[in-house]
């Protein structure tokens, strides 16, 4: 019988770049306990391992026992962390289409989960889920993003995303929604134009999920399997909102892989102007001037292929998003600078998944004419530790007696602040 790994709460306070705060695992954080008029929630990211992906790729599992491998064994346990954990928000991957219908979907509705769930397209047998706590919100939309597009050669992979817009059920003040995504980009690490293309259409599927009628936009929480790991360009474009691309090889956009050599460089832009999203990450809304008919009505023409394209002179090769986002974990332990993982198999211990969501903006309002651009901030009160690699190999890595995927939940707790 394999041990069993200790995780704890991690309590964060006046949470910012220079300062973060951890109090260790007690029970209740002093300095956060002013809660009064405020809205917290809890949020789990986990990718489950579909059990289709687990058997066509078996070299990955070759250190596991077979019993720790059988759906039969592994659904009970992943639902039994689920329970333990009981965060309000749950962003799942690899979920595997004919076990959503007949376990995982009615287990999470009997725990008090409404389930909104965006197979892959093709054939692939899996896909995202994103579920929350009827008792915490009502449901204002559902987008799904399908990352396939037959008119643009470059995205011909079947990733998906979804994008939810909750409304917290407060009684007793107006809240801002809070919108939730989730995806699982592509995994092939030669592939980072794919990568950077698919984050570019989820981002841009946010910022129209979350923009608001005055313009802000609202809170954000954007979980996923990023198939990137700290510090790479990708994760480095979603943190700081900007990446200047020029010269970057392919292969080095996630950072699952050293060696650039004989890698082609990226493409200015990376993609073609008929996927209609900007190098802003946004939806690009075509401006086409109305002609006039000859009895006097304006009417739209019909759009010929070359007036949509965008010179390639007007692009440069600067990425932009609109939001600031952090992300939960620091990926690195405070004392000893050693790596966290999130997931772990024979190949490979690293980080790939996070939780990143919308930090307070501090010191907006000391800045005269400054716009804020979000209405009402999260502020992280608290993380789930998270493992180096040597502490998962000590329970003969993942999936293993206790823990039933390859990679590990990650949760946070937050407070809406209003």
């Amino acid at each position: 019988m394999e041990g069993t790994i200790q995780r704890h709460w991690e309590y964060i306070c006046n949470h910012n770049k220079e300062n973060t705060k951890i109090l260790g695992d007690e029970n209740v954080d002093p300095i956060c306990e002013d809660s009064e008029n405020k809205f917290e929630f809890s949020v789990m990211s986990y990718n489950i391992l579909s059990q289709d992906l687990l058997e066509d790729n078996s070299h990955l599992y070759k250190h596991c026992r077979r019993p720790v491998l059988h759906w039969s064994f592994r659904f009970p346990n992943i639902l039994k962390e689920i329970k333990h954990f009981d965060a309000d928000v749950l962003c799942l991957q690899e979920v595997q289409e004919d076990h959503y219908g007949t376990e995982i979907r009615p287990s999470l509705e009997s725990l008090g989960y409404h389930c909104e769930y965006k197979m892959r397209t093709g054939r692939k047998p899996d896909g995202c889920a994103i579920c929350f706590k009827h008792s915490k919100f009502s449901l204002l939309s559902v987008n799904p993003v399908e990352f396939y597009r037959r008119d643009v050669p470059l995205l011909d992979r079947d990733n998906v995303g979804l994008v939810l817009l909750l409304q917290p059920k407060i009684p007793s003040a107006a809240s801002p929604a809070i919108c939730v995504a989730n995806t699982h980009l592509l995994y092939n690490p030669r592939r980072g134009d794919i990568k950077l293309t698919q984050l570019a259409m989820l981002l841009a599927e946010i910022s129209s999920v979350a923009h608001q009628k005055d313009g802000s936009f609202c809170p954000i929480v954007m979980c996923g399997d990023f198939n990137s790991v700290p510090g790479s360009p990708l994760y480095s474009f979603i943190k700081e909102g900007k990446l200047n691309y020029e010269g970057l090889a392919i292969g080095k956009v996630s950072g699952q892989e050293q060696s650039s050599r004989g890698q082609r460089i990226l493409s200015i832009p990376i993609w073609p102007p008929n996927l209609g999203i900007s190098q802003n990450c946004v939806y690009e809304v075509q401006q086409v001037p109305k002609v006039e008919k000859p009895d006097g009505d304006l009417t739209q023409p019909e759009l010929d292929k070359t007036e949509v394209l965008v010179t390639a002179e007007k692009l440069s090769s600067n990425l932009q998003h609109h939001f600031s986002l952090s992300s939960v974990y620091s990926h690195y332990l405070p004392d000893t600078g050693i790596p966290e993982v999130t997931t772990c198999h024979s190949r490979s211990a690293v980080t790939v998944d996070y939780i990143f969501y919308s930090a307070e903006k501090e010191g907006v309002a000391e800045q005269p004419g400054a716009e804020v651009a979000l209405v009402g901030g999260l502020k992280l009160l608290a993380r789930l530790s998270l493992l180096t690699e040597q502490d998962l190999w000590t329970v003969n890595g993942l999936p293993n007696e206790n823990n039933s995927s390859d990679h590990l939940p990650l949760l946070a707790k937050f407070r809406l602040e209003l």
